[in-house]
């Protein structure tokens, strides 16, 4: 995998059981958003990075915009390490996960080892890349090679809520001001594009009524109803809008919760259920919003005595290339390639991420990081959640010696 007389290489080998270990300590500490009372994890984190030697700076989320954003409690970590004058690079990883939810065969807290990958809620997205972030900075310390830039370490905990405070607070209240960025990805390939977001809540209101005489009501679940095969119609002609980006494919919308009534023998008076659209880079939140909105109030004029109110949840823009990340690109490719074993090349991925608040602030940032080749390898969000151990060591050689490279 590496030359043994390569300093970096050689620190890196001789560092595989204290980072497998780092990382079972991220797995076994619970943060999972929802609730989202991810402080604690983060207090955890930066016990363990001080324990490595390394400096961070805590900078803790006020509680009320924190449960403004949805959540309990967040903190936001920063590590600098200046090398000399040059570029700022950070690498941003976070540390909440989705709650494990049913089916797993091993405790989604057990950080247990299996065959050579490690399962546990989180342990490839994304915390093995604060394991990979880490231990890249470690390595490029411990070499002596004479760099000239800096390296920050972002470890945040509101990507699963929208990262507005998480990057988006570092980067909007100036604590970092990044020349590139990395964010947390699979080890087999190099994202430089990805979808975006718009999550929209409709609420429908009608009037509740005895079951025995429904037509003295106005039924907020049957209007609910005809919006959504409405919606469910329009949703298959989203198949014909393919985009250019490899590995994008076509937007998407999906229904993913919904809720309303008051008991069985009661004609419902409210109902709201939540939609979420993909967009693909080409598409523009505002556009895409708007063109929802009308779907939705069409189909709700056949229902006039009810009141239908839609109000956004989420608009995450889709991530496209910047000039300058093509140079980040081009450094992880050449270095994945041939510490990977295959041709490791940029695409396209129909998630969003936090990569977008480093874009929205003219960052160029592409995704890189420890994971098997795919999110269903990986098993992301569901159960038995896991990452070979190899792949962690091998895309922390990768993260090393791009920022090597770079920074050269």
């Amino acid at each position: 995998m590496s030359d043994n007389t390569d300093p970096i290489g050689q620190f890196l080998a001789g560092e595989r059981d204290r980072q497998t270990a780092f990382l079972a300590e991220l797995v076994k500490t619970p943060s999972d958003n929802p609730p989202g009372d991810t402080a604690p994890h983060a207090e955890r984190t930066a016990m363990l990075l001080e324990a490595l030697g390394l400096t961070v700076e805590r900078h803790p989320v006020p509680e009320q915009l924190a449960r403004a954003n949805g959540m309990i409690s967040a903190s936001n970590l920063v590590v600098r390490h200046r090398f000399g004058d040059g570029p700022v690079i950070a690498l941003n990883a976070h540390g909440d996960v989705v709650p494990p939810g049913d089916g797993w065969t091993q405790d989604p807290y057990g950080a247990a080892i299996v065959d050579g990958w490690m399962v546990g809620r989180g342990v490839a997205v994304s915390k093995s890349d604060i394991a990979s972030y880490t231990w890249a900075l470690l390595a490029l310390r411990a070499s002596g090679l004479p760099l000239r830039g800096t390296v920050e370490l972002h470890f945040t905990y509101d990507e699963e809520a929208g990262g507005e405070i998480g990057p988006g607070l570092l980067l909007s209240e100036g604590i970092s001001k990044p020349d590139y960025a990395i964010g947390a990805g699979f080890s087999y390939a190099v994202v430089n594009a990805h979808n975006g977001a718009l999550h929209l809540e409709v609420e429908v209101r009608g009037r509740s009524a005895h079951a025995a005489k429904p037509a003295t009501g106005i039924d907020a679940l049957e209007a609910a109803t005809a919006i959504l095969s409405r919606l469910y119609a329009w949703r298959r002609s989203l198949a014909e809008r393919v985009s250019s980006v490899p590995g994008i494919g076509s937007p998407q919308m999906t229904v993913g919760l919904i809720r309303g009534g008051i008991n069985t023998n009661v004609v419902p008076d409210r109902v709201a259920f939540r939609i979420d659209r993909r967009m693909t880079p080409e598409e523009q939140g505002e556009a895409v919003e708007s063109e929802l909105r009308q779907v939705i109030e069409d189909a709700a004029r056949s229902y006039p005595d009810a009141k239908v109110t839609i109000r956004r949840i989420l608009l995450a823009e889709p991530l496209t290339p910047l000039p300058g990340s093509e140079r980040i690109s081009a450094a992880l490719c050449a270095e994945a390639s041939r510490i990977m074993g295959e041709t490791v090349g940029t695409t396209g991925t129909p998630l969003y991420t936090d990569a977008r608040h480093y874009a929205a602030h003219r960052v160029p940032i592409v995704l890189y990081g420890a994971g098997p080749h795919s999110i269903e390898e990986a098993n992301a969000h569901r159960a038995d959640e896991r990452l070979p151990l190899s792949d962690l060591f091998k895309a922390t050689e990768v993260v090393a010696r791009t920022l090597a490279n770079l920074l050269g």
